[in-house]
């Protein structure tokens, strides 16, 4: 599958994340998503802040934070954040969730062995 393919359906998974939490009444606010190069350095290279090979650089991972009741969560083990990635592994074969590392809030497709 090509890298546009696969961003492609990492945006409708997403997409589909998003939906599912609303639908539980859990709010949602975007934060990382692309990191371009530019700031962050190619693919393989670390400038500013996250990994060298963040899959962020190459569209395949978004920070989405969590509200519960108006409330911010930043507990990776709070239930709803659980649910959510949960959710998340089940959609797609290529789907990770930061929770079992440690990053709550990030949603993304492994690409090339990274995620």
């Amino acid at each position: 599958m090509s890298l546009s393919n696969t961003q492609q359906q990492f945006t409708v998974s997403l997409a589909k994340l998003i939906l599912f939490a609303d639908s539980k009444g859990y709010g949602l606010t975007v934060g990382d998503a692309y990191r371009d190069p530019r700031v962050h350095g190619e693919f393989g290279t670390k400038r500013a802040y996250g990994a060298a090979s963040s899959v962020h650089k190459k569209r395949l991972a978004s920070d989405l934070n969590l509200f519960v009741d108006g409330k911010y969560i930043t507990d990776g083990a709070h239930p709803a954040y659980i649910e959510l990635g949960e959710f998340w592994e089940a959609a797609h074969p290529l789907a990770r969730w930061g929770g079992r590392f440690k990053d709550a809030n990030h949603f993304s497709f492994e690409f090339q062995g990274f995620m």
